[in-house]
């Protein structure tokens, strides 16, 4: 056993987020151990950009009210302690309402080859506008 080092906070790169985004890796696991989790902290208004999991990713919402949408089907409003999974190689994006802060645990598992999230474009306003009313 032992206590892993707790890595600094890292700004969400603009290539790949919309907003003020921060995250916390948690933990990346070493081989045969391949799980992923981090804290995400979105803004109000803050996003990721259009994005795929070779493995899939989960979602578990601690605090505020963000907003998922995978590729073709509607915006969804999540709070705290809803759990969303994403299955493999589907194409979402998540992040927070406009008016309010949200943050997340993200979970997902490394490939035992090849890249872990293939990176698409941002989400343009205009379809992060369309979660208004939601």
């Amino acid at each position: 056993m032992r206590i892993l080092t707790k890595q600094p906070t890292v700004k969400g790169p603009a290539e790949m987020f919309t907003g003020e985004v921060w995250f916390d890796v948690i933990v990346k696991g070493e081989e045969p151990s391949r799980v992923r989790v981090n804290t995400v902290r979105f803004a109000p208004g803050a996003r990721t950009a259009w994005h795929r999991h070779a493995v899939g990713q989960t979602l578990h919402v601690t605090d505020g009210v963000g907003l998922v949408q995978a590729r073709g089907s509607e915006v969804i409003t999540v709070r705290p302690g809803d759990t969303i999974h994403t299955p493999p190689g589907e194409w979402h994006w998540h992040g927070a309402t406009p008016d309010a802060f949200m943050i997340h645990l993200a979970i997902w598992e490394g490939p035992q080859a090849g890249t872990e999230t293939e990176w698409g474009p941002l989400v343009t306003d205009e379809e992060y506008g369309r979660s208004r009313g939601h």
